[in-house]
């Protein structure tokens, strides 16, 4: 609904950045750690996220030579070593249930990474998978602070107020939307249910549940404005979630 202009001709993961919609700078950050094996949880008009990548032109991204009528020599590549799985999970499932219903291409992994799709970061993903790892954890997440300014307001029960607090100064940390999770993660979850909800809260009573904190760049793109503040970043040359231009 925050995104009305875009959501209803096409589906939130393609509303554009530049060139590219949200969905390929999410998969191209992947990619830039090695990670190219990509299966796509598909619901809401799903023909034309299929359809976008069916037709994909690499030569919008990228440098390429045109010698006459011949067909460009394109002199790089942003998904000709990609595999992309896609999947037709319902147009009304919830996170948990999408996963769910990709099980069956994950058999044989110990571990896989998932994303909401609709935010952008810098963090080192490496990072995450190696805290897992090392760990006794069944999932992992980052957290971030939340990305807008408000007061946190603490109170007692007779609503005396006890402090008030800027948000990046009230150690509040949200969902980053971005997870490392292990293959076990199935046993703890059931159908139609909501993977952070009732799967994590079952972790939780496991101690089976770790997060990483990023203090560095993480933008979502709930609404209007965050795509204008995207689109900004990107025009200016200052996108620090494409990391794949680092050296």
């Amino acid at each position: 609904m925050r995104l009305r202009d875009y959501s209803d001709s096409i589906p939130k993961p393609m509303v554009e950045i530049g060139y590219r919609p949200i969905l390929w700078h999410v998969m191209k950050y992947y990619a830039s750690f090695g990670h190219k094996d990509f299966i796509l949880c598909l619901g809401y008009k799903a023909d034309v996220i299929k359809r976008y990548f069916v037709d994909y032109q690499e030569f919008i991204s990228n440098d390429f030579v045109l010698n006459g009528d011949e067909r460009p020599h394109m002199l790089a590549s942003d998904l000709e070593d990609w595999k992309i799985t896609f999947v037709d999970t319902g147009y009304d499932s919830c996170i948990g249930e999408r996963l769910r219903r990709v099980r069956e291409h994950l058999d044989g992994e110990e571990m896989f990474l998932a994303n909401y799709s609709d935010n952008l970061t810098d963090f080192q993903l490496p990072k995450l998978i190696s805290t897992v790892e090392d760990s006794d954890a069944v999932a992992g997440f980052i957290t971030v602070p939340p990305p807008m300014s408000f007061h946190v307001t603490k109170t007692d029960h007779d609503g005396k107020v006890q402090g008030i607090l800027e948000s990046k100064n009230a150690d509040l940390w949200i969902n980053g939307g971005c997870f490392a999770l292990r293959n076990e993660i199935f046993d703890y979850l059931q159908e139609g249910e909501e993977l952070v909800i009732e799967a994590f809260a079952r972790l939780i009573e496991k101690q089976a549940l770790i997060s990483v904190r990023h203090t560095g760049f993480w933008q979502n793109m709930d609404t209007f404005k965050d795509r204008m503040v995207l689109n900004e970043m990107h025009e200016r040359g200052n996108a620090p979630w494409q990391v794949w231009h680092r050296d």
